[in-house]
């Protein structure tokens, strides 16, 4: 088949250029660049692979040209100079199997692909009300279903930034486990619920797991059993993403205001007990479609601290919490008397954080306990420790006070913000 020989071809040149580059270092200390490594494929495939002639030359390029990026996204995270990217590795037959392709022509109910030929599509191109100018197409096999995503160049409307205009448009999301999401804008607290892709399935997919353990390495009946469970998992993936595609699309579109919390979902997967869950969620997933949603639909996303305590602050009078265990669902405040689901809670505070960021005037939102406390003067009167608080601290009498807005300081669009020293939590929860 012409489009497995397009990726098999991809996959060989890439792992060639990785082999060859490995090989230059240990000998120069030096990498070749991507000017050196066109020529060598050139003369590669003149002597030994002669059957690299058979696709198209674009595919050998794209597969080289994404090698050298791969390293220089590694090199500049070594440096500092981007974020920490791991050492390309080899790319193994049947794991994500892809390979890119130009001069693509596409037609009504077809694709025109270069050494391929014309290909039927599953989708026609007005049910996509698809406009503007194919620049490439990347080809992609995944559960033994082909995929074509095209890189368009087209004019589209720059959106404008909305403007908040009522309490609503403003809204905290606080991402959990036991709910997907909480979402509180002021004037009502909407919570939902965790789709649970993979757990529904999980029985199933662990008796393919011991079906696909059961056969024979190397036989057709082997090859059966790994797309049964292939086609398994893809259908996970996409009950989970669709979902979250819904709930980001919602509020990018409805709100002006989303506030989220950095954070480190890697960290948390740490734990045994809950990592399946947290795999599950997709919360990483979800703030990456917010970011460029929000771009789309003239939305502003905050995102909050990484030790941002939203689940030990009292969203009533502004007290942080000393201690607030994982088991305890309700927050109850000592020192208010304030009682409310802790996921609640932090959804009230990711939005108060939201409100200083954006620094409303008072006539435009509602003004709350805590944002009187935080919009106080530094000298203002601290209120006194009561005497639960005091017990707990050992009997030494403590005060404790709000969260002013130099406290907070907020990043818009994909920054953070951070507390002072004296009130970062002793551990993430």
């Amino acid at each position: 088949m012409l489009l497995a020989k397009s990726v098999g071809a991809s996959r060989y040149v890439y792992n060639w250029g990785l082999t060859e580059s490995q090989r230059a270092y240990e000998l120069t200390a030096t990498r070749p660049g991507l000017r050196e490594m066109m020529s060598q494929l050139l003369e590669l495939k003149k002597s030994e692979c002669p059957w690299l002639y058979e696709v198209s030359a674009h595919i050998g390029q794209s597969a080289l040209k994404d090698l050298n990026y791969a390293f220089e996204r590694f090199f500049k995270g070594l440096k500092g100079e981007g974020p920490m990217s791991g050492f390309p590795c080899f790319k193994r037959k049947g794991e994500r199997d892809s390979a890119r392709l130009y001069e693509v022509e596409l037609e009504e109910r077809h694709i025109r692909l270069p050494m391929i030929g014309r290909v039927r599509l599953k989708e026609t191109r007005s049910q996509r009300a698809f406009d503007g100018r194919v620049l490439s197409a990347t080809i992609r096999r995944r559960a033994d279903r082909w995929f074509v995503s095209l890189a368009v160049e087209r004019e589209r409307e720059i959106m404008l930034r909305k403007r908040v205009e009522k309490q609503s448009d403003v809204v905290g999301i606080d991402l959990g486990l036991k709910n997907a999401a909480v979402i509180h804008d002021g004037l009502e607290t909407r919570v939902v619920e965790t789709q649970q892709a993979l757990r529904r399935n999980l029985q199933k997919l662990r008796r393919l797991d011991r079906q696909l353990a059961r056969k024979r390495k190397g036989s057709q009946n082997r090859a059966k059993a790994k797309l049964r469970r292939a086609r398994l998992h893809y259908k996970i993936s996409c009950l989970r993403r669709d979902h979250l595609h819904q709930l980001s699309s919602s509020l990018a579109k409805t709100k002006a205001v989303i506030v989220l919390e950095d954070l480190y979902v890697r960290g948390m997967q740490r734990n045994r007990h809950l990592a399946l869950s947290i795999s599950d969620a997709g919360m990483g997933e979800l703030r990456r479609q917010l970011t460029y949603k929000s771009e789309w639909y003239g939305s502003t996303l905050i995102i909050a601290d990484r030790f941002f305590p939203s689940s030990k602050i009292c969203s009533g009078c502004g007290v942080i919490k000393d201690t607030l265990s994982l088991g305890e669902r309700v927050f109850d405040c000592d020192a208010c008397g304030l009682s409310l689901d802790r996921d609640e809670n932090a959804a009230r505070n990711l939005r108060c954080v939201g409100l200083r960021a954006l620094e409303l005037p008072e006539g435009l939102r509602e003004v709350t306990p805590v944002e009187r406390k935080a919009l106080a003067p530094a000298s203002a009167s601290v209120k006194p420790a009561s005497v639960k608080q005091e017990a707990k601290a050992g009997g030494s009498r403590r005060s404790t006070r709000g969260i002013t807005p130099k406290d907070v300081m907020v990043q818009v669009r994909g920054g953070i913000d951070h507390l002072t020293e004296n009130q970062r939590p002793r551990r993430l929860e």
